[in-house]
């Protein structure tokens, strides 16, 4: 009898000895945060007579110091899951985008404030960015010159590299041999050029973007050109 009462002690003691080392455990302090799925977001400005610009999500900004076209952020890590954008006249309350916006986990995004501030809007795109293959870069043209034409992108002189892309359109991300290319950007299916493009220089591994900027008959700063993008 008094075996099994000693038993039946020591099974007590011990259950009350675990219970009280969960309990312990589980104290406010030592709660382990969950880990938080992110996304990464670039932003351009892209709108030729838009003032500078701050970016605030889901209400905090975002950036240290006004965005200007035709500049971009950079990737900044968000959380996933829809999110509120705004685009503010840097420095005020005057938003001039607001936009609920839905974030996959792990993937890259830009966002392009576009067209003339009195018309300002967005073009959101997915970023590949799987690493080119070796002596590879990947490339992508999106058309952001709102009175601009559909435009064909090619060689100088030679063959098509991106056809007939209109405003706010784009291509995939396309491998190309690195190296360095002469472009210019023609009238889709003419051989008028409405724009020689400077010396573009891709290097192996490495992944760009290349916009289509300013106005048509713009000057100054607001002239149609084009703004490449290292998005890695």
């Amino acid at each position: 009898m008094k075996k099994i009462l000693s038993r039946t002690w020591l099974m007590s003691a011990m259950v009350a000895t675990v219970s009280t080392i969960m309990f312990s455990s589980c104290d406010k302090d030592d709660v382990i945060a969950l880990p938080i799925d992110t996304s990464g977001l670039l932003v351009v400005h892209a709108s030729p007579n838009a003032p500078g610009v701050d970016l605030l999500v889901d209400n905090a900004k975002v950036n240290s110091a006004a965005l200007t076209f035709p500049l971009n952020t950079g990737y900044l890590s968000i959380n996933s899951g829809t999110r509120n954008l705004k685009v503010n006249v840097s420095g005020t309350s005057t938003t001039v985008i607001n936009a609920d916006v839905p974030f996959t986990k792990n993937v890259n995004y830009s966002l392009f404030a576009v067209d003339s501030v009195s018309k300002i809007s967005t073009v959101l795109l997915q970023d590949d960015l799987t690493t080119p293959a070796a002596g590879k870069a990947h490339v992508r043209f999106v058309h952001l010159s709102p009175d601009a034409p559909a435009v064909d992108i090619a060689l100088v002189g030679g063959a098509v590299v991106f056809p007939n892309k209109a405003f706010k359109e784009s291509t995939s991300f396309t491998p190309l041999d690195a190296g360095t290319y002469n472009l210019e950007v023609r009238l889709t299916g003419t051989s008028t050029v409405a724009l020689t493009l400077p010396p573009l220089t891709l290097q192996s591994g490495k992944i760009y973007t290349v916009f289509a900027k300013g106005f048509a008959g713009g000057t100054g700063s607001q002239a149609l050109g084009a703004e490449v993008i290292a998005n890695n």
